[in-house]
């Protein structure tokens, strides 16, 4: 089980942070519901029936092993050869077009609508930073739904790898060290256990866990966590956390 956030027993509280690194797709930007238009009318003109979380599931037993394969893959080419191994589960032929335009998807995937407020809110109060499994330009497209300038992306497409590769945390806080941030002012912010939860708990990260997917049933595009993991703060929308901490409850 991996818990704890370098602070002994006291209980931390969202003003005790200075910096929040956050996770982008699945936490700022609705990818689940991207996935499903994007992959959903291909299935049907195919011919085949298949629910949200039969493709959200499918799409995480195809995504992650593709990531560890091809590390240096930009992210549209990399969906695009999940998208070839998608069309294999479901029995479908594999169309080259169908896959390139799932590729050039990311640009259309919706923010949440609580994200845009949340983060204006947010950056008066800290310092905000993506780490996220993308590009540069698939990034550039989802930076505008989300109305506000972070002062630092990392992406996928910088680091050569993807979470839950130590590496991208890694280069995440050499580059925040560079700027004088140790990382117990950091409270790292994302909805997948798999990908940044558990990785950033090894280095010794406290996080805050933006539940998402609270109320449905497994886990959707990402895997399932390889262990238990205990984020410090909880919340449903990025927008929860952002009125705990107007209220000053940190909680």
């Amino acid at each position: 089980m991996l818990g704890g956030n370098g602070r002994g027993s006291e209980m931390p509280r969202l003003s005790d942070f200075e910096v929040l690194t956050f996770d982008c797709y699945g936490t700022l930007i609705d990818w689940e519901t991207g996935i499903v238009r994007a992959i959903g009318p291909w299935l049907e003109r195919s011919g085949v029936s298949a629910t949200r979380d039969q493709i959200l599931a499918a799409f995480a037993e195809a995504e992650a092993p593709q990531q560890a394969k091809t590390p240096d893959l930009r992210y549209p080419e990399l969906l695009a050869r999940v998208h070839t191994a998608l069309a294999k589960r479901f029995g479908v032929a594999p169309d080259a077009a169908a896959a390139q335009a799932f590729g050039g998807s990311v640009r259309e995937w919706p923010a949440f609508a609580d994200s845009a407020d949340a983060l204006a809110y947010l950056k008066q109060h800290y310092r905000l930073v993506v780490l996220s499994n993308i590009d540069r330009a698939s990034f550039a497209h989802s930076a505008r739904k989300l109305g506000v300038e972070f002062d630092a992306v990392y992406t996928a497409q910088d680091i050569g790898s993807y979470k839950p590769d130590p590496r991208n945390f890694e280069y995440m806080l050499a580059r925040l060290a560079e700027q004088g941030i140790a990382r117990d002012q950091i409270l790292h912010t994302a909805e997948s256990l798999y990908h940044d939860h558990i990785p950033a708990k090894r280095f010794g990260l406290a996080t805050c866990w933006i539940h998402r997917r609270a109320g449905q049933s497994g886990h959707g595009a990402t895997r399932p966590p390889e262990v238990e993991v205990i984020p410090d703060f909880r919340f449903a929308t990025l927008a929860e956390m952002a009125d705990a901490h107007r209220a000053g409850s940190g909680c």
